[in-house]
C-alpha cells in the first residue's frame, strides 16, 4: 500500500513539474511580446511627434532629445530607442528604430530591431518578419 502511495506521488510530482514548465515557457514568451509592443507604441509616438516637430520647423528632428521624447521606464531597459532624419531629400525622411538589449535581445530573437520610417513603412531585422512582429 505504500509502495502504491509513493509511486502515485512520484506521478503528481512529475505532472507539476511539466506543467509548471509549460506556465514558465508561456509566460517567457508573453513578457517578451508585452515588451515589444510597448516599444512599438514609442516608435509610432516618436514618429507622431516627427511629423508636429516637422509641421513647425519644416525639417524633421535628429534625435529624441529634440523631439522632447523621453523612454518609458518599462521599454527603457529592453530597447534603445533612436531616430534619424534626412533632411537633405526632396521629401525629407526619418527612420525611428528600437532596438533590443539585455534580455529582450536574447528572448526576441525572432523579431529583433523594429523600425518605422516616415513613409509608414515598418520592418523588423528578425526571421519573424513584419507580420509576425508588429
Amino acid at each position: 500500500m505504500l509502495g502504491f502511495l509513493l509511486i502515485e506521488l512520484l506521478i503528481v510530482i512529475v505532472v507539476v513539474g511539466i506543467l509548471a514548465g509549460l506556465a514558465v515557457s508561456t509566460y517567457a514568451r508573453h513578457a517578451v511580446k508585452t515588451r515589444r509592443a510597448a516599444a512599438e507604441a514609442v516608435l509610432l509616438g516618436v514618429a507622431n511627434r516627427q511629423e508636429q516637430y516637422y509641421l513647425d520647423a519644416r525639417q524633421y528632428a535628429a534625435d529624441t532629445t529634440t523631439l522632447g521624447v523621453s523612454i518609458p521606464p518599462e521599454v527603457s531597459p529592453n530597447y534603445t530607442i533612436a531616430t534619424t532624419a534626412d533632411n537633405t531629400t526632396t521629401p525629407p525622411s526619418f527612420t525611428v528604430t528600437a532596438t533590443p538589449i539585455a534580455t529582450q535581445l536574447a528572448n526576441d530573437t525572432n523579431c529583433g530591431t523594429l523600425s518605422l520610417t516616415s513613409a509608414g513603412v515598418k520592418s523588423a531585422s528578425g526571421a519573424g518578419g513584419v507580420s509576425a512582429c508588429w
